[in-house]
């Protein structure tokens, strides 16, 4: 039957290709939940017991570490299979890097620190 469907093809090439038809479709499907389930990564309690200066360098960090798999995803989608390997290979660390960030930054406002903004390294002042 599939292989009426893709006359002239074998049917395992015919059977691959439907396989990632259904991983894209899969795979858009997940990237509407990262805004949901980015706090679901980190742990809430972390960020509890740091005074403003640990979390100084954790937030510079953070930031770095987003900066970095944003480029990776962006370098990644340059390729053949950029947005599989983007999603496969960085989605879920950067959801998680995300979601501490967000406990970090209301760890800041509970304490109350006060610093300048918190920016990745090599961003324009």
């Amino acid at each position: 039957m599939i292989a009426s469907l893709f006359p002239g093809q074998p049917l395992p090439r015919a059977a691959a290709g439907a396989a990632l038809l259904v991983l894209g479709i899969g795979l858009a499907g997940c990237a509407d939940m990262s805004e949901s389930v980015s706090s679901a990564f980190a742990d809430p309690a972390k960020y509890d017991l740091y005074e403003c200066p640990q979390l100084v360098a954790e937030r510079k960090a953070l930031a770095n570490r987003a900066a970095e798999l944003q480029g990776l995803m962006a370098k990644a989608q340059t390729g053949v299979a950029g947005p599989v390997v983007a999603e496969l290979a960085y989605r879920n660390e950067y959801i998680a890097v995300r979601g501490q960030t967000k406990l970090a930054d209301e760890a800041w406002a509970r304490n109350k620190c006060h610093d300048m903004a918190v920016r990745p390294e090599g961003a324009d002042h």
